[in-house]
């Protein structure tokens, strides 16, 4: 039975737009796969949402970006942009919608909510697995998600389907058809993404170095340690086309200083590639580094929200992931086996040997 309905909430429409397209060429159909529903706010911030359209015994995936901070509202005669918390919310009110009529419920959340706020050092707060242990009680049955900052979050649901994707293999397939790569080597920005720069390096066949950052303990600034020096470990850089792989993009200070530090120990071209560019501080900063050749392009995906402006860059490439997303519920729907998607190192090799790298 052909019971898929996709219901993606305003802060992802487009992309469940492109997913809808993928879908129907997947499947080789020509039908709308998207649900109708309507979220709308009180002047005083609250919401509701409404499902148009019958979910009864549908196979129910919902879409949500809770990155999008380019959504506003109007509460109490003020525009108020949405924060994570509150597309959080939405997704849980769309679930609560839907009371139970459908066949099965997929969450497809690429950014994690509090995905950093993954593990509790001292009196913390544990809000990444207080809000997929609140999900499973809501009744959703699979949890899907890209790159989470510690895929071992999975452990607060145990008895729940959590399925963490790397778009590593689209991201490096769009990487080598696009730019002109002699010697690479993978570099991560710390120690705390060493595994994800390892899985590029494996990927790609090639060595891989690490940045450790030295910080200052002394001191707090905006939350933080602040920096020292960036020690670098690994072999020589020099006239290497450099991969800076990270799962984010916060300020994005880091990820220039060592940009800056690598073209200085004479790399040939520096590519930083991270999951999600979130700019939290503004995108000032990187036009000038680009304008002092401290990097060359900044490699993301449209997993989560970002500006037109900002993809107008020059240096700015965005890399499509709506085909996984629906490779993913085709395969979900027909109890598929997911591990082909897992995995995508034989064809990048192939695509490294076609560039004669």
């Amino acid at each position: 039975m052909n019971n898929i309905k996709i219901i993606a909430l305003d802060n992802i429409k487009e992309i469940g737009s492109e997913v809808n397209i993928k879908l129907n060429k997947l499947r080789k159909t020509d039908k709308n796969y998207m649900l109708n529903i309507t979220a709308s706010r009180f002047s005083n911030g609250e919401g509701k949402v409404k499902i148009e359209d019958s979910v009864r015994e549908k196979d129910i995936y919902l879409l949500a970006d809770v990155g999008n901070y380019g959504m506003t509202y109007n509460m109490h005669g003020f525009t108020h942009h949405m924060a994570p918390d509150e597309h959080f919310q939405d997704i849980k009110r769309t679930i609560s919608a839907i009371s139970g009529y459908s066949e099965k419920v997929t969450v497809i959340m690429p950014l994690l909510y509090q995905s950093r706020q993954h593990k509790r050092k001292g009196r913390e707060s544990a809000d990444c697995a207080l809000a997929l242990q609140e999900l499973e009680r809501l009744g959703v049955d699979h949890i899907i998600t890209f790159d989470a900052h510690d895929p071992t979050i999975s452990n607060a649901i145990p008895n729940l389907p959590f399925e963490n994707f790397y778009p590593t293999n689209t991201i490096l397939e769009d990487l080598l058809k696009t730019e002109k790569l002699n010697e690479i080597l993978v570099i991560s920005p710390d120690l705390g993404a060493t595994e994800r720069a390892r899985y590029y390096a494996e990927m790609l066949d090639t060595n891989v170095g690490a940045f450790y950052k030295r910080r200052d303990l002394t001191k707090v600034v905006n939350g933080k340690n602040p920096i020292i020096e960036h020690t670098y470990m690994g072999s020589s850089v020099e006239g290497c086309d450099v991969l800076v792989v990270d799962d984010m993009i916060a300020s994005g200070a880091s990820m220039l200083e060592v940009g800056k530090r690598l073209k200085t120990d004479g790399a040939k071209k520096v590519y930083f590639i991270a999951t999600f560019a979130l700019f939290t501080e503004g995108i000032e900063e990187f036009d000038n580094a680009y304008q002092n050749h401290y990097f060359d392009k900044l490699y993301t995906t449209n997993l989560s929200y970002i500006p037109e402006e900002y993809r107008e860059k020059e240096w700015f490439h965005t890399v499509d992931c709506s085909e996984n997303i629906a490779k993913i519920i085709h395969a979900l729907h027909n109890k598929e086996s997911l591990k082909p998607l897992l995995n995508g190192k034989e064809k990048i090799l192939t695509l490294r040997k076609e560039k004669g790298l």
